[in-house]
């Protein structure tokens, strides 16, 4: 009972929270930047100075010597999903866990999803895909979907994205926009992603804490694997093994960043004690201006 009272405070907070986001996420375009299935036929009109000419109905023209044009309006009816990494990778954070950080994050998209009429669902995967919700509309069934994503416990630590990516583009028949939310420390997990990204829109959002990008200088210190419980003892106090460390980091950055280049999938980046919309805003502006 008491478990079922802080989930209900935790949803209710974040629903709050993340209002304002959401605002700004509507007046930044979301409804111009992800499309919805295709376009229905409207109606054919005359033709007026500045419509595009390759919308010409050449026929109804030349059957009454006056330009017409065919006039469209887009469907919508997007489907929405959210792939989130469960795994025990997801329970680090310095402030705020990056389990917490991928919630806040989607919740802000499931809104603005909501807003645009959209159908939101969801998979909550680790080295399989654990939990799956399909697509519905509403705000009573986005609740539910923040309700599940609090209060779940995954079956299993480990993380399998390849495995996951696999099931979820079997899963999926009806072209939908899928963001995939975790810190992506898995095996290779490029060839579903490539399956995945010739029928849907698929976007990378990656969460990571500060400090698995340096460490700080603290002397001994032992680091767990938090998925294989593999445990480290390490120095901090040596220089040439943090600048190492460092390195290694930016390599695995750099490398993860070309390849979702490369598959021609969005990526982009949020660190747990950094602001998220602020990023979110700058994705919609870039991606705006590339479409």
């Amino acid at each position: 009972m008491q478990r079922a009272k802080e989930v209900i405070k935790q949803v209710k907070r974040i629903e709050i929270s993340t209002k304002k986001q959401v605002e700004g996420l509507i007046t930044g375009n979301y409804h111009s930047v992800f499309k919805g299935q295709g376009i229905d036929f409207s109606e054919i009109r005359e033709y007026r100075a500045g419509d595009d000419v390759r919308a010409i109905d050449w026929k109804v023209t030349a059957r009454f010597n006056h330009p017409f044009i065919k006039e469209f309006i887009e469907e919508r009816n997007l489907n929405v999903y959210f792939a989130i990494d469960m795994s025990a990778s997801g329970s680090f954070g310095s402030n705020i866990t990056k389990k917490q950080k991928a919630i806040d994050i989607a919740a802000s998209l499931m809104f603005a999803a909501i807003e645009n009429n959209d159908n939101v669902g969801l998979f909550i995967f680790t080295e399989k895909i654990e939990k799956y919700i399909p697509a519905r509309k509403g705000k009573r069934h986005i609740l539910k979907l923040l309700s599940t994503l609090i209060s779940y416990e995954p079956v299993t630590k480990k993380t399998d994205i390849m495995n996951s990516m696999e099931a979820i583009a079997t899963l999926l028949k009806r072209r939908s926009l899928i963001f995939v939310i975790s810190d992506f420390y898995s095996d290779d997990f490029s060839q579903p992603l490539k399956v995945m990204r010739k029928r849907h829109d698929v976007v990378a959002l990656r969460v990571t804490d500060k400090r698995e990008q340096e460490l700080p200088d603290i002397g001994l210190i032992e680091l767990e694997d938090e998925e294989t419980g593999e445990q480290l003892l390490v120095d901090t106090s040596n220089e040439d093994f943090r600048i190492r460390y460092k390195e290694l980091v930016k390599e695995h950055d750099e490398s993860l960043k070309r390849l979702f280049r490369k598959m021609k999938i969005d990526m982009v980046d949020f660190v747990t004690d950094e602001p998220y919309e602020i990023v979110l805003k700058k994705f919609f502006r870039d991606r705006k201006v590339r479409r």
